[in-house]
């Protein structure tokens, strides 16, 4: 009897690991369809491999040397500042090189406290609450402090993050046009009904480049009793007097009530989210935000190279003021050759060109002349809004700027997207 029943038991197991086969077997087929269908929309993302230092000039795997620079979110060339590094190396040697813990348990150490009391000062708010980066400071804030008796109103071009943030949350959602204050009014009006009402956007919009109009936000949400959120990512350090971000730029600091913005940008270019804001709020968040609890402490050699990063900053505004000089170089040069760029006085500089697989050639053949640029399609952007995004940097020279446009022009005539 035994014997019977082993030998229908391996028969059972050798059933299984048929269906389990052809479950695997579909699932690769449907894949591989999916995969194809990127490759044939013209929409495939590859990615180039760096054998060097992130900077405006780099050194691509395969012999590729003497590469420019101009799609990295390294605003300030911080990212390679020897200070920077150095600071990164003491806090590895002091602090070791991870926590192999959440902050709560046992991973928190000095230097995080201390960052975020100077995140917090730089910000001039409250307090301030590290997150392994903010896309996981946008997953926590939303779902900690909305409830099912709240709403948020979120800009439709808003980043994924905040999107998906928003998503987590039990609040009623409104979804206002890009910018466009009447739909916000409109909105706003609509949702009084509920208890709290939040106002949540990019501050400098990623993809296009453009700028949130921060003051009407916030004069509409002080007519109707709301808070404002923004998310600093691409706008931290190096926009407004002192690089604090658009608050600063449009002189609302006293009026947005919540920041989240990142540590990988920037701010030493290595990874690290947080928000800051007011004391109890950033107490609610060490008690109920998920990405907080649930994830390792930020390693101390990123802890060490934002704190570096800020204080950089704080010494001087000079690396922050050089911004707005190279970046107007650019654009003007580019839109009297006759290019498209979206946005306005911002180092994000779009060159639009509308059909993917054209941004992707470009974005090719600008390589092949020693220029590194990203072309950027669906799902990133609208479908029928391809682009190549163009980042200039603090650390790029006047030579670099117009050997950029210069390649461009070439380029460009080349694939007819100039006459």
């Amino acid at each position: 009897m035994w014997r019977g029943a082993a030998v229908r038991a391996v028969r059972g197991i050798g059933s299984s690991r048929a269906a389990s086969g052809a479950a695997a077997a579909q699932l690769r087929r449907w894949l591989e369809g999916e995969l194809e269908g990127i490759r044939g929309a013209g929409t495939w993302k590859s990615e180039r491999v760096i054998a060097s230092r992130q900077g405006p000039h780099l050194r691509l795997a395969g012999g590729g040397a003497g590469i420019l620079n101009f799609c990295a979110n390294n605003y300030l060339g911080l990212s390679s500042h020897p200070q920077v590094i150095r600071a990164a190396v003491q806090a590895l040697e002091e602090f070791g090189a991870g926590l192999s813990s959440v902050r709560f348990i046992c991973g928190t150490q000095s230097i995080h406290k201390d960052l975020e009391e100077k995140i917090a000062r730089f910000h001039q708010r409250e307090d301030a609450i590290l997150y392994a980066s903010c896309f996981d400071a946008n997953a926590g804030i939303f779902e900690a402090l909305l409830t099912p008796e709240d709403a948020v109103l979120s800009d439709e071009l808003n980043h994924a993050s905040i999107i998906d943030g928003i998503r987590l949350c039990k609040a009623n959602k409104y979804r206002y046009k890009h910018m466009d204050m009447h739909d916000l009014e409109a909105k706003l009006q609509d949702a009084q009904k509920h208890r709290l009402r939040l106002v949540a956007t990019d501050g400098a919009f990623s993809m296009d480049g453009d700028i949130a109009p921060l003051r009407e936000i916030c004069q509409l949400a002080q007519k109707y009793d709301a808070l404002v959120f923004i998310d600093e990512c691409h706008a931290t350090g190096f926009l407004g007097p002192n690089g604090r971000g658009t608050d600063e730029l449009l002189g609302v600091m006293d009026k947005v009530t919540i920041i989240n913005s990142t540590l990988g940008k920037a701010l030493g270019g290595a990874a690290g989210g947080y928000t800051t804001g007011p004391k109890p709020l950033i107490d609610l968040l060490r008690q109920r935000s998920r990405p907080y609890l649930f994830s390792n402490s930020l390693p101390p050699a990123v802890v060490g190279c934002a704190s570096k990063a800020l204080d950089l900053l704080m010494e001087s505004n000079a690396i922050a003021q050089s911004m707005a000089a190279k970046t107007q170089r650019f654009r003007s040069k580019m839109t009297a050759a006759g290019f498209t760029i979206s946005g306005k006085d911002h180092p994000i500089c779009p060159v639009m060109l509308g059909d993917a697989r054209l941004a992707a050639v470009m974005a090719e053949d600008m390589l092949s002349r020693g220029i590194y640029v990203i072309g950027f399609s669906y799902p990133v952007v609208p479908k029928g809004k391809a682009r190549i995004r163009v980042q200039i940097s603090a650390v790029h020279s006047d030579e670099d700027i117009d050997r950029c446009v210069e390649a461009f022009i070439e380029v460009g005539r080349k694939h007819g997207a100039l006459p």
